[in-house]
C-alpha cells in the first residue's frame, strides 16, 4: 500500500487525521523515528535536526555546507525508513521524498483563515488577533522550509495528490477520502516503484558521502547509474568534476557516475506556458510496462490523458491510425528502437512533437535525436510536473505550427 505524507495547516485537525489514518490503515508513523534514528546514527543533536524541518532553522546561511550535511543525514535516514511500505509522515519531511517514487500519496489538509481562527479560539482560547498571528507565524515557518526543499509555496496544490478543505470536510470524511485514494491502483506499490525507492536510497547515500567531503550537490540514481549536479563553482571545474566522480564511485551500489552543473547554479526562468490547455492527444512509448503505466496514471491526476504503446512498432501503427500531438518516447526498446521510431514519425508526420525520455541514452544518440527534430531530450528519473511542463511547451509549438 502507498506511503502517505500529510501536510496540515495549523488548526486543521492534522494530528487527529494522521492518527486515525495510522490506526485504520496500520501505517507506522515515522515523524519521531526519523529524528531519533538520525540523531543516534550520526551522533548529532536531535533538536538541531528537528529544527531544520520543524522549527527555526539554526543555520542562517541556507547554502551552509554544515546545513547541507545535516539535511543529507536526514535524507539517508528517511530513505532507509521508506524501503518498507505502510508508513506515513507528517509535516515537511515528506517533501524530501522525490516524486519519482510512484507509491507515495501526498496529502494537504488545509482550511481558510476564518475557519482556522475559529478553531484556534475553540481549542486554545485565543483571541482573534492572537490566533491570526499564530496562524501566520506557522504558515511562514512551513513555507520557508518547503520553499527551500522543493522551490514551491507550501500550499501550492500542484505539490499534492489530494487537497482536503477542512472548512467543508469533517475529520472523519477526510480520513475516508484519504483511505480511498491510498488503496487505488494509481499509487499501488510495484516492482518498478520499489526500484525507484531503492534509487532514492542510493542517491541519498551518494549525496551524504559528497556532503561529508564538503560538496554541495544534487544526486539522481537510476539502477546504479548516478548523475550528480554540482552546485558550487571552482577555478578548476574539471578537477572538481573528477573528484566528485571519485567520491560517488566509492559508494556501494554505484556502477556509473555522470556529473553536470546543478540546477541551483542555473538562472530561474519564467514559465511562459501557464494557462495553455492540456494536449488532447498524448502517446507514451516505453517497453518498461510498470513505468509507463504509472506515468500515465500520474499524468492523469494532472489532467493530461495519454495513450500507451509498449514498443516502436505499436507506436508507429498508432501514429498511422490517429496521429497524436505529442509523443514521449524511450530510446532502448526491443525491435524498432526509439531513434528509428523518431525517424519514421518525422518522415510521415513531421508536425508531431516528440520528447525523448530515457534512462540510458548516450550523447551520440542525443545528437542524432536533435538532428531528427526531437523537441526535447530528457533523462530519467524526472519530476512528473517537469515532464508535464515540457509536454505543454511541445503542444504550444504544435499549435503555433498549425
Amino acid at each position: 500500500m502507498a506511503i502517505i505524507t500529510v501536510l496540515s495547516g495549523s488548526y486543521c485537525h492534522g494530528d487527529e487525521i494522521v492518527s486515525a489514518l495510522s490506526k485504520q490503515l496500520g501505517h507506522r508513523q515515522l515523524d519521531d523515528l526519523l529524528f531519533t534514528d538520525a540523531a543516534e546514527k550520526y551522533g548529532v543533536s536531535r533538536d538541531k535536526l528537528e529544527s531544520l524541518l520543524c522549527g527555526v532553522d539554526p543555520f542562517r546561511d541556507k547554502r551552509s555546507k554544515d546545513r547541507f550535511k545535516m539535511l543529507a543525514r536526514l535524507e539517508v535516514t528517511l530513505a532507509e525508513l521508506i524501503q518498507t511500505d505502510d508508513v506515513m509522515l507528517g509535516g515537511c519531511a515528506g517533501f524530501m521524498i522525490p516524486n519519482s517514487i510512484a507509491h507515495v500519496l501526498r496529502v494537504c489538509v488545509i482550511a481558510d483563515v476564518k475557519y482556522r481562527v475559529a478553531e484556534a479560539s475553540k481549542s486554545d482560547g485565543l483571541s482573534e488577533p492572537d490566533a491570526l498571528e499564530n496562524i501566520q507565524a506557522y504558515d511562514r515557518q512551513i513555507g520557508e522550509c518547503i520553499l527551500d526543499l522543493v522551490a514551491k509555496q507550501a500550499y501550492d496544490e500542484r505539490l499534492y495528490d489530494i487537497v482536503v478543505p477542512m472548512d467543508r470536510t469533517s475529520p472523519e470524511e477526510a480520513v475516508r477520502l484519504i483511505v480511498n485514494h491510498a488503496q487505488s491502483d494509481a499509487i499501488k506499490t510495484t516492482d518498478w516503484s520499489r526500484r525507484t525507492a531503492h534509487d532514492f536510497l542510493l542517491s541519498a547515500r551518494v549525496k551524504l558521502a559528497l556532503a561529508e567531503s564538503g560538496h554541495l550537490v544534487e544526486v539522481f540514481s537510476d539502477n546504479g547509474h548516478v548523475t550528480v549536479g554540482i552546485n558550487e563553482q571552482a577555478l578548476m571545474m574539471g578537477r572538481l568534476h573528477e573528484k566528485v566522480k571519485s567520491i560517488a564511485r566509492s559508494v556501494s551500489g554505484v556502477s556509473e557516475v555522470t556529473t553536470k552543473l546543478g540546477s541551483r547554479l542555473d538562472t530561474p526562468s519564467v514559465n511562459p506556458w501557464e494557462g495553455i490547455d492540456a494536449p488532447p492527444k498524448i502517446l507514451l512509448v516505453d517497453d518498461e510496462r510498470e513505468f509507463v503505466q504509472t506515468l500515465s496514471e500520474r499524468l492523469k491526476t494532472r489532467n493530461l490523458e495519454s495513450s500507451i504503446a509498449y514498443d516502436g512498432e505499436q507506436a508507429l501503427e498508432m501514429v498511422k491510425e490517429d496521429a497524436p500531438d505529442v509523443i514521449v518516447l524511450d530510446i532502448m526498446m526491443p525491435g524498432i528502437d526509439g531513434i528509428e521510431t523518431l525517424r519514421r514519425v518525422k518522415q510521415t508526420n513531421p508536425e508531431v512533437e516528440v520528447i525523448v525520455l530515457t534512462g540510458h541514452g548516450s550523447d551520440r544518440e542525443q545528437t542524432v535525436a536533435e538532428e531528427l527534430g526531437v523537441f526535447a531530450y530528457l533523462r530519467k528519473p524526472i519530476n512528473v510536473n517537469q515532464l508535464a511542463g515540457v509536454m505543454k511547451e511541445a503542444y504550444a509549438r504544435r499549435q503555433s505550427n498549425r
